[in-house]
């Protein structure tokens, strides 16, 4: 799983230029007919990938001032904006974006007392934490809690250990002595 988690953004990316490609080919095809030369989707696919390299470098030089506009374009538009707005904080979540990234694993107690699942602190509310918790075996996939600061136990694990953790099904454990610190508090008198 690790193995095909390391490989699918740059699949996808290959899938996006030959997509991108495609288009260009059936562009020049309903522009000047058929061509013959075999070249032409190797040029094509190469002026895809030096496209989207630009686009990187302008990106980082923060100087990619068309795609900012259309960025703005699509923030007005109602669903669209929001579908994008969203989607953009989650793969910043994952990227490592210093405002958005994971910050710390933690374990709560979930779905009830004496259970305990690792989660990823994703942002702080005074005395209460938002948690995202990942599913097994595909960490993309999981649910966001609401929880109070008194009920996370926080862990040594890096976020790319919990992952793994998580992705193992639980078979690669990289901090085993941890499991000892989950024990359930004792009950409260009177309760």
């Amino acid at each position: 799983m690790i193995g095909v988690l390391g490989l699918l953004p740059i699949v996808i990316i290959f899938q996006i230029v030959i997509y991108i490609e495609v288009l260009l080919g059936d562009f020049l095809v309903n522009i000047w007919g058929r061509y013959e030369n075999p070249w032409v989707p190797v040029l094509l696919f190469a002026l895809v990938i030096a496209f989207f390299a630009y686009i990187g470098y302008l990106l980082k030089q923060d100087k990619a001032y068309l795609l900012y506009f259309v960025e703005k374009i699509i923030h007005r538009i109602p669903l669209l904006g929001t579908i994008y707005r969203v989607s953009k904080k989650i793969l910043g979540l994952f990227r490592g974006d210093e405002e958005n990234r994971l910050r710390e694993v933690v374990y709560i107690e979930y779905p009830k007392d004496g259970l305990w699942v690792p989660a990823y602190i994703t942002n702080r509310m005074g005395d209460h934490v938002v948690v995202y918790v990942p599913t097994s075996p595909n960490p993309t996939s999981g649910f966001t809690l609401i929880v109070h600061e008194s009920k996370v136990v926080h862990s040594d694990m890096s976020i790319e250990q919990a992952s793994s953790f998580v992705i193992s099904l639980g078979v690669d454990m990289p901090k085993p002595d941890e499991a000892g610190r989950l024990i359930p508090p004792p009950p409260r008198p009177g309760v």
